[in-house]
């Protein structure tokens, strides 16, 4: 028995998790709510696979799924599709050459196949970086569903507008087929940057060049947690007010900050390059009690400007004007990344996976928000499909 749209009533979603990466999808349906069966994974990044395997028992398909034919997918049975395909295509950093980019040619593959499927999805979602938008890729997208009789709603969305302080507009795509259908239709085909009209919030946001809000509204920053609550080490207001921080020797030997301080080397040549704290060096400092820090990207840890926050570990007198020693800079733990990621605190990385690696990780493949991505679905169980 089925549901209007081929949906199994009362039974599981079938789901296929193409780039699962560590599993941020993952941990967004079971965040939701949702009853599904993950049918299979997919991702050919071997590191990710071992995070993948080590969380949750199931190692996902390793293979080139440009090699996959629609006979392939038919076999699974599958009636939604998660799709958080490679970013470097379309991301403002870098080439921007879109589907003339290797690593969208898969991407392109999988919305290839769907004509031919004799059991096509009934539902998909589709993350990216924000700028993939305007790329040729969404062209080709959205042309091959609409071809196949799918609905689209889109979203640039943000982690600040779900009360997580983390800046980091992302676009996503929910596509349903017909005779399935949104119960707002008239947002369909527009690009939406607040979920105003599904969950009763006004406020409008800004993005800027680099993808980032260049205007938060003051409800909005009103809204999030301070980043204190998602602090590894719980660095509180009352601590840095103090004007103490956290001691590497009380900490086990894995997690110890010592690790995350900025060395000092690095503090004495900022210094002397900028005299005072100025964020317009591409260096973000934020504090316990902040309720927004910069996106992190694969490069922290390594580098320092552009690549993410810094969190001071002693109040200044002045926040705006003091030497950047005073400040006791350090970086943010991975699982404090990960906790601005929204990942549950069950969540773990494998022994053998390095420090610089498990920076890495979350932003190669699990750059969108868990929170989001759950709410998302949330509208979905909320409304119907």
């Amino acid at each position: 028995m089925e549901e209007e749209g081929g949906l199994p009533a009362k039974q599981p979603w079938r789901v296929l998790e193409f780039y699962s990466g560590i599993g941020g999808m993952r941990y967004s349906v079971m965040k939701a709510g949702l009853q599904t069966e993950m049918v299979e994974a997919f991702d050919i990044n071997d590191l990710a696979n071992d995070v993948y395997e080590h969380n949750f028992g199931h190692r996902p398909f390793q293979g080139n799924i440009q090699t996959l034919t629609a006979a392939d997918l038919d076999r699974y049975c599958a009636n939604v599709w998660l799709l958080s395909p490679p970013c470097q295509p379309y991301t403002r950093q870098g080439l921007q050459k879109q589907s003339a980019d290797a690593r969208a040619s898969s991407f392109l593959r999988i919305l290839e196949i769907i004509p031919q499927l004799m059991l096509p999805p009934v539902m998909l979602f589709v993350e990216n970086v924000v700028g993939f938008e305007t790329s040729d890729t969404h062209q080709k997208m959205v042309q091959i569903l609409e071809e196949s009789q799918f609905e689209m709603q889109e979203f640039i969305l943000s982690p600040l507008q779900f009360g997580v302080p983390y800046s980091r507009p992302r676009y996503f795509c929910l596509a349903k087929r017909k005779p399935s259908s949104f119960c707002n239709p008239e947002f369909n085909r527009q690009l939406l940057h607040v979920p105003e009209l599904l969950v009763g919030c006004n406020e409008s946001i800004s993005i800027s060049e680099n993808g980032q809000l260049t205007s938060t509204s003051d409800k909005m920053l009103q809204t999030c947690l301070p980043i204190e609550r998602f602090l590894e080490f719980g660095n509180s207001m009352n601590q840095v007010e103090n004007g103490t921080s956290f001691p590497p020797d009380t900490c086990s030997d894995e997690s110890s900050l010592k690790q995350y301080f900025v060395p000092s080397n690095l503090i004495e040549r900022w210094g002397s390059a900028m005299g005072i704290l100025d964020i317009k060096f591409g260096i973000d400092i934020v504090y316990p009690d902040s309720k927004r820090c910069c996106c992190f990207t694969k490069s922290y840890y390594r580098y320092v400007k552009g690549t993410g926050s810094l969190l001071t570990t002693v109040m200044p007198k002045t926040r705006d004007k003091t030497s950047l020693e005073e400040l006791c800079l350090r970086y943010f733990t991975p699982r404090e990344v990960s906790n601005l990621h929204s990942f549950p605190k069950e969540f773990e990385f494998p022994e053998h996976v390095t420090l610089r690696q498990r920076y890495a990780l979350p932003e190669k493949c699990t750059e969108f928000g868990v929170r989001i991505v759950s709410h998302m679905y949330e509208i979905i169980n909320t409304h119907g499909i």
